[in-house]
């Protein structure tokens, strides 16, 4: 038997399938589907990762190229010694504060210079604030005096940081054990430099002169009305008084305090 011949078309004889009649369909619809799974799997063979070749990482290659040098931190010597202060840094500081600062040290020396008590301890605390080569004050044995107040009346600057202080001193005195007595007001003028390291020091010793009262302020008083002292009454004799512009009345009135002393006391009416 002669075996029968394959043919291979290099087309599609379309003109054959033609005459096949209701075969036609099914056959695009098979090869239209193959074409469609072909065309899928060549794009999943495109789509799946090619595995690298074997390489170092570029890491390693970056960590063995830069090789961190460690370099010890260069020593620190510590330098003991006094912190000094440029002048423009001082002057930098609010001037009420370096006010401050001179009167609070001007005060301090006041209390130390006129107190006297013996001890060696306030001797040694005024010699320390006094200058090189200024001596202590010197009392007679028996002698001591304490301040009882000071208060400083004005702050001049004479020099660049360098301050005239004007301190009012009262003191009690006692002599070979005897009673303490009220000493007359004194007015000290204490020159206070602040120096570079910031702190505040005497430059010499004391101008001190006596204070006498001033003249009394020229005024009188007028007579109360009874209705105005009919307000202060129980509070103690009135001497007089002044109206004020709005009517009401400054009274003075002498009033005793809880020590037994009468003092004059002025009381606003209302």
């Amino acid at each position: 038997m002669e075996t029968e011949r394959q043919e291979v078309y290099e087309r599609i004889p379309w003109e054959t399938l033609e005459r096949q009649g209701g075969d036609r369909q099914w056959l695009v619809i098979a090869i239209s589907g193959a074409v469609a799974v072909g065309a899928l799997a060549f794009s999943f063979m495109r789509g799946q990762p090619v595995a690298p070749a074997l390489q170092e990482p570029a890491g390693a290659e970056v960590a063995a190229a830069v090789v961190p040098t460690s370099v010890p931190p260069a020593p620190v010597t510590a330098v003991q010694g006094p912190m000094l202060v440029a002048e423009a840094d001082l002057y930098a500081i609010d001037p009420e504060r370096l006010i401050d600062i001179v009167a609070g040290h001007a005060e301090w020396f006041a209390v130390e210079f006129f107190s006297i008590d013996g001890s060696d301890q306030s001797r040694a605390t005024i010699s320390g604030l006094l200058p090189q080569g200024i001596p202590a004050p010197e009392a007679p044995p028996g002698t001591q005096v304490f301040v009882d107040w000071v208060g400083v009346r004005s702050v001049a600057e004479v020099a660049p940081l360098t301050y005239e202080v004007e301190v009012l001193v009262r003191s009690l005195a006692s002599h070979d054990d005897g009673a303490f007595e009220r000493q007359p007001a004194r007015s000290a003028i204490i020159e206070v430099l602040i120096g570079t390291d910031g702190v505040a020091r005497v430059t010499s010793a004391p101008t001190v002169t006596a204070l006498s009262p001033p003249t009394p302020q020229p005024g009188g008083l007028a007579v109360v009305p009874a209705h105005i002292v009919a307000q202060v009454a129980g509070l103690g004799d009135p001497i007089g008084g002044e109206q004020l512009a709005d009517g009401r009345w400054k009274v003075v009135v002498m009033v005793t305090g809880p020590d037994g002393v009468r003092r004059p006391e002025t009381f606003v009416s209302s």
